[in-house]
């Protein structure tokens, strides 16, 4: 009796000394090893210091954490925060995103983008990755803008904008990701604003902890090339849906609101459901033995350095 209540007072007193430990990381602990290199006044920086802020008041561990994202200003983002991370292709973050999910479902899986890379050559990785219903936070830097290329159009550039690829104008209608996500089978779908940084860590909060694909559009505005949607623009327009007295629940409440763009766009969350299964609880494989990346590979050891050596 006395062994057991020695193992049993161990593993008591480690589970507080993990809590005291992870009580001691901040927002420091989440720095990258690198400074970021956006323009002064970039919206992009607004999105980093959320999603710092929301893991660390989730508790989060950096190895409990992976950011991939694909090509573009934002796309840089992974690099830094001290965290798993994967810099990809353009337009394959959520692909890439969705693997490392299912080989190991028990880490945070967040995917960054611009609306470029995730809505315009991404847009068939974002439909598919919804309506699989993976587990994972999809934040994108929406600054209706081609950024990293200098200001060209971009999906969600507004009809009549001028930029360097439409100088009399774009002819083109705009994307709205939100009622594209509600529609497409997102069971968390948010926008924010980076001029409300403490708000859009509410929202990436949020999505961290939901069992499903999570998306938030945040409002990013580029200093350098988009003059349209500015800070100012946004301060002016953008409202809160919780004062509006929403609810995420109401499907067709969330659509209406979605559609909503002049003088009041609203932010915060638009829909949320608890009642799909992901992707990972759907999947047989995983139900017993735990995540892929544990198992044991079931290839002899010279076959599996070797193809570790040519990928490499």
């Amino acid at each position: 009796m006395s062994v057991s209540m020695t193992e049993t007072e161990a593993r008591a007193r480690g589970a507080r000394d993990d809590k005291a430990e992870r009580a001691k990381l901040t927002v420091k602990d989440f720095k990258g090893q690198v400074d970021p290199d956006w323009c002064p006044g970039c919206g992009d920086f607004g999105v980093l210091s959320a999603l710092k802020q929301a893991i660390v008041e989730l508790g989060l561990q950096p190895h409990e954490v992976m950011t991939v994202s694909g090509i573009g200003c934002s796309s840089n983002l992974p690099g830094y925060i001290n965290a798993y991370g994967m810099h990809t292709l353009h337009g394959r973050a959520l692909a890439v995103a969705t693997g490392a999910q299912l080989a190991n479902h028990e880490l945070k899986i967040i995917a960054t983008g611009g609306d470029g890379d995730g809505y315009g050559i991404g847009g068939n990785h974002f439909l598919h990755c919804m309506r699989r219903n993976v587990d994972l936070t999809y934040i994108v830097m929406n600054n209706q803008i081609y950024g990293l290329t200098t200001g060209q159009i971009s999906p969600t550039s507004v009809k009549g904008m001028k930029t360097k690829s439409t100088p009399f104008g774009s002819v083109e209608n705009p994307i709205n990701p939100i009622p594209l996500a509600i529609a497409g089978g997102a069971t968390y779908v948010a926008r924010g604003y980076t001029g409300h940084v403490k708000h859009l860590a509410e929202l990436i909060k949020g999505g961290i902890q939901h069992k499903g694909f999570a998306l938030i559009d945040a409002f990013s505005p580029c200093v350098t090339y988009n003059h349209d949607n500015s800070h100012e623009f946004f301060k002016q327009r953008t409202r809160m849906l919780a004062d509006m007295g929403h609810d995420p629940t109401d499907f067709n409440a969330a659509m209406e609101k979605a559609y909503m763009w002049g003088e009041v766009i609203p932010i915060g969350l638009f829909w949320k459901r608890d009642d799909l299964p992901s992707l990972d609880q759907l999947e047989p494989v995983l139900a017993d033995g735990g995540p892929l990346a544990r198992r044991p590979l079931g290839v002899p050891p010279e076959i599996a350095q070797a193809l570790i050596r040519e990928l490499m």
